[in-house]
């Protein structure tokens, strides 16, 4: 490491370039070696040379994470796009390691921030505005201008797009993110550097809510499932949808066995997990 550079993570793994200047690398390998980690680059050292990354080129980052879906029997790996090219990366501490990349890239970025965006269900009169953001373990900080400090986390996100618009007079690319404040179901939209953006949303969607088309619900468990997106208390639903309280203790029941509540206290208080606030707010939309 040169002078004024920090290292942040030194492991041994398995890495393999799976694209070269824009095509498949035919008969992809792992090669072992050591993986080392600065504020500044990250190289990839085995017995067949050394390769260097500086983390100013890198322009996505996407986390695989799945024992039903590994490659080449590897199934905890971070996938590296830089320009055309596209380099797998496993090191043995697949978490430790996930962190410090994204902090050496993200954190103490100034971003623009618009919060909440969406409240409920409801689109709200908000002001995009500019904040600082800071990577901490399984979650992000912005800093906002007006002194507010939003905190998502990476667990929490039941749904997460890729828009254009007007951010501060200029056209840029923004992320819609859904997660909750206390509660209630808010969005908070992104905006930035494009390439930062890009790497943002990777780390914000890599425990994404699974697809909601594939959820089969009763009318009478999305009516609970929208009442508690729109933030009505878990304690008031039987009064406000006219049903008795056996029967949504039965329906909680259900949708917490379907992965959509959760339980945060017996008995009974639930809370909408991101599967069940991305569920919802498909159904919000279909209506």
């Amino acid at each position: 490491m040169s002078d004024g550079e920090s290292t942040l993570a030194d492991q041994q793994g398995k890495f393999t370039q799976v694209v070269k200047d824009g095509d498949k690398v035919p008969d992809v390998e792992w090669i072992p070696g050591r993986i080392l980690l600065s504020d500044k680059r990250l190289v990839l050292a085995s017995n067949q040379g050394k390769r260097t990354i500086p983390l100013s080129k890198i322009s996505t980052i996407k986390t695989r994470d799945d024992a039903s879906q590994p490659f080449a029997n590897v199934s905890s790996y971070l996938s590296l796009q830089v320009g055309n090219d596209v380099t797998l990366v496993a090191p043995n501490d697949h978490e430790e390691f996930e962190h410090e990349l994204y902090s050496a890239v993200l954190d103490g970025e100034v971003v623009i921030t618009k919060h909440p965006a969406v409240k409920g269900g409801v689109i709200q009169d908000t002001e995009w505005q500019k904040g600082r953001m800071a990577v901490d373990e399984d979650q992000i900080g912005l800093a906002l201008a007006d002194g507010k400090f939003v905190e998502v986390e990476v667990d929490d996100v039941g749904d997460l797009s890729r828009n254009r618009g007007e951010v501060l007079d200029k056209e840029r690319l923004f992320i819609e993110v859904e997660h909750t404040v206390g509660n209630t179901a808010v969005e908070t939209h992104i905006s930035g550097k494009q390439r930062k953006v890009n790497i943002l949303a990777g780390l914000l969607g890599s425990n994404q809510a699974q697809d909601p088309e594939n959820v089969e619900l009763s009318d009478r468990e999305q009516e609970v499932l929208m009442a508690l997106y729109s933030g009505v208390s878990p304690f008031q639903i039987p009064q406000f949808v006219g049903m008795d309280v056996e029967t949504v203790e039965q329906i909680y029941d259900q949708l917490i066995e379907q992965g959509i509540l959760e339980v945060e206290r017996e008995r009974r208080e639930v809370e909408l997990k991101a599967r069940g606030r991305h569920v919802a707010g498909e159904a919000m939309g279909r209506e």
